[in-house]
């Protein structure tokens, strides 16, 4: 009459779909996070040029230079300038011939080279806000040319036309060239 008591079983959690459980979530995890990709500056590089080609004569007054030193400050040859100042400074020196005809200033937009030298501890901000000026300079440029020619935007004329068939870029060549920084600065 005694009854025996018998062994409580231990519940068991079926683990058969874990595995897809785990599968599931790990897929929907990497289907909605996003991953943040370093894109850097976006600027199209000349060929390289041949060794034995000498490079071409450049005149001084087809040239702008422009350092920026450790501290930040901006010299446009060798004269002190404020980041606000640089885009109308590079747009006068591009399109002198429409502008203000200055001796001192390039000979036409195609032969007007703008380079950049910075300092190794110039703060990465100002480089960047002064490669935004320079080409700013040239996308308004740009923008002015085309409203000019054609009445409407740059924009909207490069979407109209193919890069080769593009005469505004043609106009107004970006030459912008980025000097690499001195090895002792």
């Amino acid at each position: 009459m005694f009854l025996k008591k018998r062994a409580r079983e231990v519940a068991e959690v079926p683990q058969a779909g874990m595995a897809d459980i785990a599968f599931l979530l790990l897929i929907f995890f990497l289907v909605v996070t996003t991953i943040d990709v370093d894109t850097g500056i976006g600027m199209q590089l000349p060929p390289p040029p041949d060794p034995d080609q000498e490079p071409p004569p450049i005149l001084e007054r087809n040239l702008m230079n422009i350092l920026v030193n450790a501290q930040g400050l901006i010299l446009i040859n060798e004269e002190p300038a404020s980041l606000g100042q640089v885009q109308q400074l590079v747009m006068d020196f591009v399109d002198n011939e429409n502008r203000a005809q200055d001796p001192n200033l390039s000979q036409s937009p195609r032969q007007a080279i703008v380079s950049i030298k910075t300092d190794r501890q110039t703060p990465y901000e100002i480089y960047i806000n002064m490669l935004d000026e320079v080409i700013g300079s040239y996308r308004q440029l740009r923008n002015e040319a085309a409203q000019r020619e054609f009445g409407i935007t740059y924009r909207e004329y490069s979407n109209r036309v193919s890069r080769e068939d593009d005469i505004i870029r043609e106009m107004y060549p970006r030459n912008i060239s980025l000097a690499e920084p001195d090895p002792g600065s």
